[in-house]
């Protein structure tokens, strides 16, 4: 009973975790995407760019690795880096909700609302006023104002 209580709580942690870093993509553990993920979910950000860093040069077409090296970096507070890496996830997938969201939540943080703004008018063609990454990204913008 106990062991069935734990799975069950880790799993809404982990459900939790997944859907706050966009970490819920299969990777099996122990390959460097699955340290990574382990890593957000530790949030060790120095870990988790490292980890990534060398993935995503071991994988350059790979939007989801250059996305959440992007959202570890914005965690890290390096925004720059993290704008940049997040435009590397949209040039491969134009289409990549999670770098739109993230992408604009970093220029909220860098007061560029106009920017975030932008992004938000993207994820509605994409994805539609009532998906995760627009409602989220429309918070952050909101509660810049």
């Amino acid at each position: 009973m106990k062991k069935t209580l734990l799975i069950a709580a880790l799993l809404v942690l982990q459900i939790q975790f997944s859907q706050a870093a966009d970490i819920s993509g299969a990777s099996p553990a122990g390959s460097d995407l699955g340290n990574a993920k382990a890593q957000i979910e530790k949030k060790d950000w120095s870990a988790a760019i490292s980890t990534l860093e060398k993935y995503v040069k071991a994988n350059p077409n790979d939007a989801d690795g250059f996305n959440l090296l992007g959202y570890s970096l914005r965690n890290a507070k390096r925004y720059p880096e993290a704008i940049f890496n997040y435009k590397e996830a949209l040039r491969i997938d134009p289409q990549h909700r999670g770098a739109h969201e993230y992408l604009g939540v970093a220029y909220v943080q860098t007061k560029e609302i106009a920017k975030a703004k932008e992004l938000l008018a993207s994820l509605e063609k994409i994805c539609g006023l009532k998906c995760e990454e627009y409602v989220d990204l429309k918070k952050a913008i909101d509660k810049a104002k």
